[in-house]
């Protein structure tokens, strides 16, 4: 059974890491595309258009990728999770569904438009359907946190003799009070990946001399939506959600935050230590007192729970992943607000665009948004750990019963080699659409 649920659980994480690449990039860079097409109505200079064009390209790929990989998720409900399906089915099921038949449908409808109906249409409905694959992509990523939420912090349902969820009050859902904040902060994320992308990519035709002017419009764009987003990314909504956490899972909040002990007074934060699981310690600390209770309360001196205060079996059942990846996340967003800060300084002083080392450094950080992403979705799931449904379903209770671990394991194999095939496929088309460049009649 315990090689069953850890074969179930390695096969959905390793599907929705990969598939994960992908809609970070796509949430983030519509909102891009749509300021690009704005400019353009703005000010008619046909720079702003064809940038619009050439990222809707990227987006695309991306969007096409996104879809390939997401539709084995939706299979793996019935058939590794087909108990959780059958219990909860009656609640996720309808946000899932609104997401498929509203958002995906937006998206790719008007994605056709954008790309081959810019002279049919005018430019003024040219936006318009820019605008909707925006809309189409944010709805999309609201009703997959709709859904999360609901399994975070379960609210306006109703359990039947037989076991089954079902919805007793639909505006609950949608007024979960761990909705709003996770999504902020999810697309926040996802506009510092499309941020980091589109500066790399400036980056990249400055210094390989090519598109110059492309390339500062581009480098210019990614810095600023870089900087905003990164530093909205962590006050208020990575604080709102930190504080969530604290209310809702307080046990989930100490381990991600390494409180083995519950301390007399306030709270210390760290920075660096390692979680030493047999005397149930940091090793290595390096910490600052105090400051977790006022970031948690604003009180210096309030006593937050550690992990001591809890039964064993109500703590998250793989601590030193959680603590690592809650503050790999942490540690990358700081860096990415240093970065973006110092690059749109230069930017002022009018220096960016020489300063080299710089140039090189936005390039080659573009995968870490990616990491920091999707380190942040491993720590709000892994905290819920051992439940499905926080409190109420364990993740031992949703396994289908049928499905043996030798099954699981081959279809995980199958997985892994077709995806790392549809990501070389990935990669050498973006990599085309960024040597060939924006179209400009002047270069």
């Amino acid at each position: 059974m315990e090689d069953m649920i850890f074969y179930d659980r390695l096969q959905f994480a390793f599907t929705i890491t990969f598939h994960y690449i992908f809609p970070q990039l796509t949430m983030g860079l519509s909102l891009i595309i749509v300021y690009y097409k704005w400019r353009f109505l703005k000010t008619n200079i046909e720079k702003y258009n064809n940038a619009a064009k050439f990222f809707m390209k990227i987006f695309a790929v991306n969007f096409t990728m996104g879809v390939v990989t997401g539709i084995p998720m939706e299979f793996q409900f019935g058939t590794n999770w087909a108990k959780f399906s059958e219990l909860t089915g009656g609640i996720i099921g309808q946000t899932l569904a609104m997401e498929g038949l509203f958002s995906f449908f937006l998206e790719s409808s008007f994605l056709a438009l954008f790309i081959f109906g810019e002279k049919l249409m005018g430019q003024k409905l040219h936006f318009l359907t820019g605008f909707l694959i925006f809309l189409g992509s944010w709805a999309s990523g609201y009703l997959i946190l709709a859904t999360n939420a609901w399994m975070q912090h379960p609210v306006g349902y109703e359990i039947l003799d037989n076991g089954k969820f079902v919805l007793e009050n639909f505006s609950k859902l949608f007024s979960n009070p761990w909705l709003l904040p996770a999504f902020l902060h999810n697309q926040l994320a996802s506009l510092v990946t499309s941020s980091f992308v589109v500066a790399s990519i400036g980056a990249f035709y400055i210094l390989r001399n090519k598109s110059i002017e492309y390339g500062k419009l581009f480098l210019k764009t990614g810095v600023i939506f870089g900087l905003v987003s990164s530093l909205l990314l962590a006050f208020p909504t990575g604080d709102w959600n930190a504080k969530n956490v604290a209310k809702y899972q307080p046990a989930t909040f100490a381990a991600m935050e390494g409180i083995f002990e519950t301390e007399e007074a306030g709270a210390e934060i760290v920075l660096i230590g390692q979680p030493d699981m047999i005397h149930k310690r940091l090793d290595n600390k390096i910490a600052v007192p105090n400051i977790l209770s006022f970031l948690t309360y604003q009180d210096w001196n309030k006593q937050i729970p550690g992990m001591d205060q809890f039964k064993e079996e109500e703590l998250p059942d793989n601590i030193p992943a959680l603590y690592y990846s809650y503050h790999i996340m942490v540690g990358l967003g700081t860096i990415f607000i240093a970065i973006m800060a110092l690059a749109v300084f230069f930017l002022w002083k009018k220096k960016l665009y020489t300063l080299k080392p710089l140039l090189w450094a936005i390039m080659f950080l573009v995968p870490f948004p990616y990491i920091a992403n999707i380190t942040g979705w491993y720590t709000a799931e892994l905290g819920r750990q051992p439940y499905l449904v926080y409190g109420l379903l364990k993740t031992s209770e949703g396994v289908s019963p049928t499905v043996s671990s030798g099954n699981t394991l081959f279809t995980l194999l199958g997985f892994v080699a077709l995806y790392m095939l549809l990501g070389l496929l990935f990669l050498v088309l973006v990599g085309k659409t960024i040597h060939q460049g924006p179209t400009s009649q002047k270069h």
